[in-house]
């Protein structure tokens, strides 16, 4: 195998409670993801040394090449291995950055699942899953995908029932949103958590896709929502617009709303405006390879 291409799908929030600060600084969360048919590509090829990342379409931005998740995951998987792998990545990128929605994660999950199967290493799920985690709390998710909860700081996983049948809408205003920004606010922020992650794991139980888009909630969108006006404005218009329901994803600041039927969905986007806005549907994976 000289190639591999991967997709590495997006993931959606149906709730996101923040339960306090561990020692170490990080927030203990419980949360229900969810991933979505939205996803970036990546092909991985042999190159004769060393790593080099090319990221596409022109003029996107991921940052420097060493703060980037993909170029995270090879190192720790070069160390794991103990030698450089001598690899030439390819991404195309179609998730949004600064949205809530793992980009970069899914990136950093597909690199580790397509490292592993072009060097035919052998290394288990578990194993990438915790060499992912120590790029980002996400990525343990990503690889697997699917439905499930997260605990601690995201990366106890426990498996859920797949969702009901529906769409998402997915709309995304201008500006992003860091993660550290938003917790330091939140921190500062009187008031507590409110309930939604027990609510949409009884409706994921019981099937019921009306009770699912009910229950939606994340205790971090209150605080983007004073930074990034655009997110509650979002969140008001899709319902609007015929979401049975509407939340936040992640640190935002995407929001997306949950439709019965694709034909709701579509016909809901001509009237949102922001410069990002597409239909999506839940997907039962995290990466694929092509």
């Amino acid at each position: 195998m000289d190639r591999i291409r991967l997709r590495a799908f997006a993931k959606v929030n149906y709730a996101l409670e923040v339960r306090g600060v561990r020692p170490d600084g990080y927030h203990e969360i419980s949360t229900v993801m969810q991933s979505i048919s939205l996803a970036d590509e990546v092909e991985i090829e042999h190159a004769e040394r060393g790593f080099e990342l090319v990221v596409g379409p022109e003029g996107v931005e991921v940052g420097p090449p060493e703060e980037n998740t993909v170029y995270k995951a090879w190192a720790w998987m070069s160390e794991r291995v103990g030698e450089e792998l001598p690899v030439r990545v390819r991404l195309n990128k179609k998730i949004p950055a600064g949205a809530g929605l793992g980009g970069g994660s899914a990136d950093a999950a597909a690199a580790l699942v397509g490292f592993n199967k072009l060097f035919r290493l052998g290394l288990s799920d578990a194993e990438l899953r915790k060499g992912g985690l120590l790029v980002g709390a996400d990525v343990p998710f990503c690889i697997g995908g699917g439905t499930a909860l997260g605990e601690g700081i995201g990366e106890i996983l426990s498996s859920l029932p797949a969702p009901p049948q529906h769409h998402l809408v997915v709309v995304k205003p201008a500006a992003g949103a860091e993660t550290a920004r938003i917790y330091g606010a939140y921190d500062e922020r009187p008031g507590g958590s409110n309930p939604s992650v027990a609510p949409v794991i009884k409706a994921l139980r019981a099937g019921d896709v009306g009770a699912l888009a009910r229950s939606l909630g994340n205790d971090l969108a209150p605080v983007t929502e004073g930074l990034v006006p655009e997110v509650r404005a979002l969140e008001e218009q899709l319902p609007r617009a015929g979401a049975l329901g509407a939340a936040m994803s992640g640190t935002g600041t995407a929001v997306y709303g949950i439709f019965a039927s694709e034909v709701e969905a579509r016909a809901a986007t001509d009237g949102l405006r922001a410069p990002f806005v597409a239909v999506y549907e839940p997907v039962p994976h995290g990466v694929t390879t092509l």
